[in-house]
This record gives structure tokens, C-alpha cells and sequence, in this order.
């Protein structure tokens, strides 16, 4: 562990400079990041970013092409099959056996984790109660609900106990309902001492991390805590608009002196402003002016979503 710093002798996860190439293509570009023990740590960003490949990395499923990467106190060159022993891994696709029922899914994973004959029972009970699966213990998996399928997953890939987890846009073609469900899921495992260090794609779910890096064409782009990025990257005032004509009042609004940025955001607009109130004054003329009626027009907090968007529209700014 030379090079590091006292401060980070509670890491989980500690990356340096590290680099991915595919042929000609760069999917990871030269990242570095520390995850604390214990921490929730998101890896934001679109599909193609190089999110999945960094967690492959991690996870000791594939080689960097340079750079260092260290989870648990294991090199992931040197030391993959030791990192495997140490962490559990749940991707989008959630790897069950549709064929299987819960039991014999959670069975045959305790075998391939080699959990401990003596404790294969125990294991199998908390992955059954954390999952809200008792009651189903004999259905097959292949018939039960995505949002159930997912709570089997993670059941199935903590049943070794590591103190590691990586889940891999674990929340994928869920519904909302069952997402909000797997992230008090999280929660639970992350008070347990669990280091939690989750992908996704939903801007939402960023807000329930404790810490983010935002990932754009293979390079973090931001790094911290959901609401200083939101203090820090996120200048401008922000409106939200509902009115009779959504793109009515998009078109409007385009141009129009004080508002520097509109975007559909939901069933209504978020409206970038230098000045909140003289812009209050102009948009509500720009509409009048169509015919277009404000049904809500006030100043909000911008969300992860307006940070990330904002973000990349000014690393498309500067690469152009």
C-alpha cells in the first residue's frame, strides 16, 4: 500500500490513474478515486461512459491497461482471484436461474461463493428474510416479478458476507416503486459496515448516495457529495415552469433576454435565469404574448439531473 496517504488507510477502494484501451478506444481515461469503508459511492453517468468496465476492473474480471487499482487491500492485477473472495457482484442482468427455485438459486450460489457448510443454512434464512422471499422460497425464479428477481440477486450475491459490493446498474427495468425498496435495501447493508459502490444511469438514485463521480466518455468529470456538487457545479438560478403549452412555451422562451438555458424536465420546463425576477416578468410576457397560460412559475434547488446535464453540455462545449 505505498503512495498513499495516512488518510486513506480506510479505504475500500482506492484507483490511480487508471486507464482501459480497446484496441484504438480509450474506455476508461486515466480515473483515480478513493471509496471509504462503509461509504455509498455512485458511478453516474450515461450507458458508454465506462462505468460497467471500471467495475469490471474492479472486480478483478478484467485487466487495466495501466494504472492501479485496489479493493479490499488486493491488487486487481495481481491479486484477482483474491479481490473475487472478498466482494460480492450483481450486474443489470442479475444472473439467476430462471429454471431454479429461490432456494435452489440461493443453494447453488452458496456453494459457488463456498460459503462454509456449517453456515449455508444461516445464510440462506438472511438472504431469504432480506429479500422478503420466505414466503416463496419454493416458486421459480423465472415467474417472479423483476423487483423481486432483484432483491434475490443481492440476496444470492452477499451470501459469502463481503465486506465489498458492487452492483452494476442493479436497478435496471425495475419499476420505481421497487427501486425506492432495493435502495432501503442499500441502506441496510451500508449501516451494516458494508462498502456499497453502485452504477446507474438514473439521476434520481444519485441523490441517495453519499458520495458520486460523475462519468462522461471515460472520464470522471465531478467528484463528491450529491448536494456540494449540486453548490459547487451549479451557478445559474434555476426555474420551474408548468404551463398549457410545453413546447409552445420551449419555443417561446428560446432567445428571450435573461434565460440563458430551457429544458423539458417531466410534464414541465426548468429554466436557467441570470435574474430570477426580472425573468419572472419576462417569461410570463413571452407566454402571454402566445396565448400560453403559467400554471407554476417559481425558483427551485436544481436536481443531479440539472448538474449532469449542465456538465456535459460544457465538455461538449469545450471539445468543440
Amino acid at each position: 500500500m505505498t503512495g498513499m496517504s495516512s488518510d486513506q488507510t480506510d479505504a475500500a477502494v482506492e484507483v490511480e490513474n487508471l486507464v482501459k484501451k480497446f484496441g484504438d478506444f480509450t474506455a476508461v481515461d486515466n480515473i483515480s478515486l478513493t471509496v471509504r469503508r462503509g461509504e455509498i459511492f455512485g458511478f453516474l453517468g450515461p450507458n458508454g461512459a465506462g462505468k460497467s468496465t471500471t467495475i469490471r476492473i474492479l472486480c478483478g474480471l478484467l485487466r487495466p491497461s495501466s494504472g492501479r487499482a485496489v479493493v479490499g487491500g488486493f491488487d486487481c492485477l495481481t491479486q484477482a482471484e483474491e479481490v473475487k473472495k472478498h466482494i460480492g457482484y450483481m450486474s443489470q442482468k442479475f444472473s439467476l436461474y430462471d429454471d431454479l427455485t429461490v432456494e435452489e438459486n440461493i443453494d447453488f450460489f452458496g456453494g459457488i461463493y463456498g460459503v462454509p457448510r456449517r453456515k449455508r443454512a444461516e445464510r440462506k434464512e438472511y438472504a431469504l428474510r432480506m429479500a422478503g422471499l420466505e414466503d416463496r422460497r419454493d416458486t421459480k425464479t423465472g415467474v417472479l416479478p423483476g423487483g423481486w428477481k432483484q432483491r434475490l440477486a443481492l440476496g444470492c450475491a452477499i451470501l459469502h458476507e463481503p465486506p465489498i459490493l458492487f452492483l452494476d446498474e442493479p436497478t435496471s427495468g425495475v419499476d420505481p416503486i421497487a427501486r425506492r425498496d432495493f435502495w432501503d435495501l442499500i441502506y441496510r447493508l451500508s449501516e451494516a459496515g458494508n462498502t456499497v459502490f453502485v452504477t446507474t444511469h438514473y439521476m434520481d438514485e444519485a441523490e441517495y448516495c453519499h458520495r458520486l463521480a460523475l462519468m462522461y466518455q471515460g472520464r470522471i468529470i465531478a467528484l463528491g457529495a450529491p448536494d456540494s456538487l449540486k453548490k459547487k457545479l451549479y451557478s445559474k438560478t434555476l426555474m420551474h415552469l408548468d404551463s398549457s403549452d410545453l413546447l409552445g412555451s420551449l419555443e417561446a422562451l428560446e432567445g428571450e433576454e435573461g434565460i440563458l438555458d430551457a429544458a423539458v424536465f417531466g410534464s414541465g420546463l426548468h429554466v436557467a435565469v441570470t435574474d430570477a425576477r426580472a425573468a419572472d416578468a419576462s417569461i410570463r410576457a413571452a407566454l402571454d404574448s402566445k396565448g400560453i397560460e403559467v400554471e407554476r412559475l417559481e425558483v427551485i434547488e436544481p436536481s443531479m439531473e440539472d448538474v449532469f446535464v449542465g456538465l456535459i453540455e460544457e465538455e461538449e462545449r469545450k471539445a468543440s
